[in-house]
Formats: C-alpha cells, structure tokens, sequence
C-alpha cells in the first residue's frame, strides 16, 4: 500500500496533516458507509477529512471526495442533519499528528517516522491527554519538514461509454 494522504487537523492555531482516521471507526461501529471513488494510490480511502479541535471536542467540520456515482461527497451528504459540523462522539483512540523533519519515509500507509508526533488521546471525542514523543533529530539540513508523501500513481476516470461497448 502506498503511503496514503493524510486528513486535515485544525489544532491550536494550526492546520496539521494527521496520520489517523476518525471516520474510519465512524464507519466501522454501523455508521452509513457510502461508496467512495478512489482516484490514487495514495487515497484508498477516497476522502479527505477536514477537522478540528474545540474547546478539547474533536469534530469533523468537512469532507472532500467524490462517490462512486460520480458525485461529490460533503459533510452534508454523510450527516445530512449536521451539514457545517459533527462531534466525533464515536471516536475513542489517538490522534497522531507527525511534527519537523522527516528520518524514515516508509511508502506504506502512515509508517514514515518524523522528528516529533504529537499524539491526542480521546475518550467518546473529548481530549483527555496530549504527548510529545521524540523520534530524533535529522542531520539532513535538506529533509522535508512536515507530513508528505512521496509518490502516488492517479487513475484516469473511467469513459462509461466505452465500458459499456
């Protein structure tokens, strides 16, 4: 598996990249699972979560992707009556928010080590703990700084057409 894009943190001032998916337990514990286009190696998944941290609650406060039917997804097509913003009541785990430069890029899902992963425990979506865990320190003046990926191949949209000949 190609290391995959990661969803979008809105945390203490800061947009992050984190290497979590809080909508993946929302799916998994019985919650309305549509189907997603996957466009790249890199987005399996076939959406970008968009959240955010207020007032120690995480919430979802967007979606990006598209669905297999060819329309776009949005916060508003999953829970239609909470268009603009969901708390993660569902979402009991840690957040893993890599921080500085890059050490070890792993081409595999989230495995790529970086100087710092901040890591945000929750309970049922409320923050109950916050860690800074040291990884190291890059020597590599050049090293990427901050969550990336290194290469993701794109598939082209199918030509139903053409399919269907």
């Amino acid at each position: 598996m190609t290391a995959q894009i990661g969803e979008i943190l809105y945390y203490e001032d800061r947009e992050h990249r984190m290497c979590s998916e809080p909508l993946g337990d929302y799916f998994a514990f019985g919650g309305e699972s549509p189907a997603f286009e996957s466009n790249c190696t890199a987005l399996w998944r076939g959406y970008v979560g968009t959240w955010e941290i207020l007032d120690g609650r995480l919430y979802l406060v967007g979606l990006s992707g598209t669905l297999k039917d060819g329309t776009e997804a949005t916060l508003a097509s999953l829970f239609p009556s909470f268009p603009d913003r969901v708390f993660a009541h569902w979402f009991s785990d840690t957040l893993r928010i890599p921080d500085g430069k890059l050490l070890d890029y792993v081409h595999m899902g989230y495995g790529s080590t970086y100087e710092r992963d901040v890591l945000i425990r929750l309970e049922k979506g409320v923050v109950t703990a916050t860690e800074v865990r040291t990884n190291g320190r890059s020597e590599d003046q050049d090293a990427p700084e901050g969550y990336g990926i290194g290469a993701m191949t794109v598939f082209s949209t199918r030509d139903k057409d053409r399919e269907t000949r």
